[in-house]
């Protein structure tokens, strides 16, 4: 397949994945193993931008891995792998840590939100996290990328660093006879109803692990009882469920356990809405739990089983890892000539 038909995507193995990464992520990959060449990456470099027990970030990074598997994902028709096993990732970073301008890392908003007032005291690699998003992006010359609402300003960071590079070395890359655009202005692939998903306690913030509340989240290895009561316990509004989409303007709790249905169906809010339309929460809320209990019981049953045999799981990732390096490997030779490297 030619590499603009390639997609990369990756998620950090933060521990206790939930529906969040669920429905915003993982769900979204398995289609697209229909119509492109996929690489789906445990970032688990991105993972030590804050400190990390090695023991923990092994257990999460098989965590992820399982559920990429579990979800659908084919780690032998394309490629599943941990970013650390393939090295070029990290030497890509740091070519685009010359190229990339500390401005426009301090304007990134997760940098802003992670780092607070405490700015001075974190991690270089928090603040060149975007740099080493980009080298994974790029080092496949992905086509695209499937990003959540909160991953754009990333996936704009990691244009506007292809576009440098290609600009900066414009006669070096004639030079070697490559494509003037050596890397691609990768597209994003935003789409389905729930790219976002809430919490199910406070529907204004975000689906988080780090949530003091386990009720606010459904984690991927939750049981069906679980699932079911916390679906069930939702925070709601006394109204019924609207006709149509915009009687769910201001009802940040109606809008997200929508949302919900309609991304665990592969429907749009306005076909959830013509099924439910009038129905109170006492009608809904057990519909949406045995959907989510239908749809989340058998990933999480063949997470756990995979999470038992942590062998299968290494070789899956050291399979991938040798796959990606292939790749890797080709893109990093062509960059060191560009750049003018002796080899």
């Amino acid at each position: 397949m030619p590499a603009n038909n390639r997609v990369f995507s990756g998620i950090q193995p933060s521990g206790d994945l939930h529906l969040g990464n669920y429905l915003g992520a993982i769900r979204r990959f398995v289609p697209l193993q229909d119509s492109h060449e996929c690489l789906y990456c445990v970032v688990d470099m991105h993972a030590i931008t804050v400190w990390q027990d090695p023991d923990e970030l092994r257990r999460a990074t098989r965590e992820v891995a399982a559920a990429f598997i579990a979800a659908g994902i084919d780690p032998k028709a394309h490629i599943v792998f941990n970013q650390s096993q393939v090295v070029q990732h990290a030497e890509l970073a740091w070519v685009f840590n010359c190229v990339a301008r500390i401005g426009w890392m301090n304007r990134m908003t997760q940098f802003k939100d992670k780092a607070g007032k405490n700015s001075e005291n974190v991690s270089l690699g928090l603040l060149a996290y975007p740099s080493l998003m980009a080298a994974d992006i790029l080092l496949y010359k992905a086509g695209s990328v499937p990003v959540g609402d909160d991953q754009k300003q990333h996936l704009e960071l990691t244009r506007d660093i292809a576009q440098k590079f290609n600009n900066d070395y414009a006669a070096s890359i004639a030079a070697n006879g490559f494509d003037p655009e050596f890397f691609p202005i990768t597209e994003p692939l935003i789409a389905g109803p729930a790219t976002r998903i809430m919490s199910l306690r406070d529907g204004t913030k975000k689906m988080s692990k780090s949530d003091p509340s386990d009720a606010s989240r459904i984690s991927l290895l939750d049981d069906a009882d679980k699932i079911s009561k916390k679906i069930k316990k939702a925070t709601t509004d006394p109204e019924p469920l609207p006709s149509d989409v915009e009687g769910l303007k201001g009802r940040a709790e109606a809008d997200n356990l929508v949302g919900i249905y309609a991304a665990l169906t592969d429907a749009s809010k306005q076909d959830v809405l013509n099924q439910f339309a009038g129905a109170g929460w006492g009608t809904f809320k057990p519909a949406l739990a045995d959907l989510a209990v239908e749809v989340l019981a058998p990933i999480a049953d063949e997470m756990r089983r995979l999470i038992d045999d942590p062998q299968t799981i290494d070789a899956v990732l050291r399979d991938g890892a040798e796959r990606a390096s292939i790749l890797a490997e080709k893109t990093m030779l062509e960059v060191r000539d560009i750049v003018g490297f002796i080899r």
